[in-house]
């Protein structure tokens, strides 16, 4: 049997879906940060895929504050070392991110979530997506895929005509 190739074991995930999943993940983690009634100080997303799931986080749990962190784990589409390109504000971070909720889109092999979690180890990690090899490095998520699972997400993909199967008449 020939191996499958990344796309033919595809996850593909709709505008629509996305937005289901990110407020499914801001029920789950509604009145569970550690301010009064459970709020959350800020919602720091990691770019890029982290973006879109925070700020409907953001607007779901009424969180006026958003900042962003990025970090590049991959070079030309393979992994490399880790590494922060922009910090989020210090300030608001404190020394550890206590009360501070870190969104992505997806957490794969976990080396993002690592090094982030490093720097703030008292910061709630989120994602709207998880791989068993990171989903330690998460606290709460929504929806697992197999390792070997390739998503798509809406912001990747684009609309276009494709062929019947059984061609033209």
């Amino acid at each position: 049997m020939a191996e499958q190739l990344p796309h033919e074991k595809g996850f593909h995930i709709s505008w629509d879906q996305m937005h289901r999943d990110s407020r499914a993940l801001a029920w789950r983690l509604d009145h569970q940060g550690p301010g009064k009634g459970g709020a959350w100080k800020a919602v720091v997303a990691i770019t890029r895929g982290g973006m879109v799931p925070a700020c409907i986080i953001a607007r779901e749990l009424n969180v006026r504050v958003v900042d962003t962190i990025s970090v590049k784990s991959y070079d030309h589409q393979a992994q490399a070392e880790a590494v922060v390109l922009k910090a989020p504000d210090a300030e608001l971070m404190g020394a550890d991110g206590d009360g501070i909720l870190v969104i992505d889109d997806l957490v794969d092999s976990g080396r993002t979530l690592e090094v982030v979690r490093k720097l703030y180890p008292k910061a709630h990690f989120a994602t709207v997506y998880a791989k068993p090899k990171g989903r330690p490095m998460v606290d709460t998520f929504i929806t697992e895929v197999s390792q070997d699972t390739w998503i798509f997400f809406p912001w990747d993909m684009a609309l276009q005509y494709v062929e019947p199967y059984r061609g033209t008449a």
